[in-house]
């Protein structure tokens, strides 16, 4: 079984940063995209980061140059640095992973349990 554990959310004056870890546990065959959302209150869930298997990342413009998506060596945990955060940051953020259960198998959707980030002063 598959499981995605996050870390790292929480309170956070504007200007400040955060890091957000998620780790996949559990065996499978490949991790394909990794990526990270965010959902606000009253607001759809958007697409913040996402980063491939061959490291190429993508941004929403509003994170651009501010937010970096990363992955470990293993391949197997991402990342996202947060920095001059504001408060329109302020949301749920959740990973989502596209991984492979077996050579053979399209890839599926994981997500991990979301954590709170709060930008306020």
């Amino acid at each position: 079984q598959v499981q995605l554990v996050e870390s790292g959310g929480g309170l956070v004056q504007p200007g400040g940063s955060l890091r957000l870890s998620c780790a996949a546990s559990g065996t499978f065959f490949r991790i394909n995209t990794m990526g990270w959302y965010r959902q606000a209150p009253g607001k759809q869930r958007e697409l913040v980061a996402s980063i491939t298997s061959g490291r190429s990342t993508n941004y929403t413009d509003s994170v651009k140059g501010r937010f970096t998506i990363s992955r470990d060596n293993t391949g197997n945990t991402v990342f996202l640095q947060m920095n001059s955060l504001k408060p329109e940051d302020t949301a749920v953020y959740s990973c989502n992973m596209r991984l492979q259960m077996n050579a053979y198998r399209s890839p599926d959707d994981y997500w991990g349990q979301g954590t709170q980030v709060t930008v306020s002063s």
